[in-house]
């Protein structure tokens, strides 16, 4: 335990913060996916995020993106339940989009052994971050980002 503090305050006030909001939003996501679902949920995590703004360029997005992937993961791993990958893409995708990333949260789905199963992701750039799954090729992304999708009713 005192190495994980130690860890902690040698970090800079950036990733700390990252940290300690992922931390709280996962934790907040993960009730409010399970209160409300994924279509209101996402409502509110969208009203949280602010207007895209000009995006940093080279280095200093890939720098970002780093940062907040790597102190969003270690947010997860302290977590005292297992969030699923809706819950982490979804907070990963509002915490680059608070920093002004053109992130994508994607939604897909595939058929394994008879069964049908989704899966949640983001992408920077077309390229998946923070996901141990080879979403690429398991999975096949519905028809544009998940924060563009709307549900229909018939």
């Amino acid at each position: 335990m005192a190495m994980r503090t130690l860890r902690y305050l040698r970090l800079s006030a950036f990733e700390k913060r990252i940290a300690f909001q992922s931390f709280l939003a996962l934790a907040v996501t993960y009730v409010g996916l399970r209160l409300f679902g994924f279509r209101l949920w996402k409502k509110v995590v969208t009203g949280l995020t602010p207007a895209p703004r000009e995006q940093a360029h080279g280095g200093t997005l890939a720098a970002m993106c780093a940062t907040i992937v790597r102190m969003h993961c270690a947010a997860e791993r302290r977590l005292f339940f297992r969030p699923n990958c809706l819950d982490r893409a979804l907070v990963l995708w509002w915490q680059l989009r608070r920093h002004g990333v053109a992130a994508d949260l994607r939604l897909g789905a595939r058929k394994e052994k008879g069964r049908f199963e989704a899966h949640a992701w983001v992408e920077v750039e077309g390229a998946p971050l923070c996901d141990p799954i080879n979403t690429r090729s398991d999975f096949i992304p519905f028809a544009g980002p998940a924060e563009l999708m709307e549900s229909h009713r018939r």
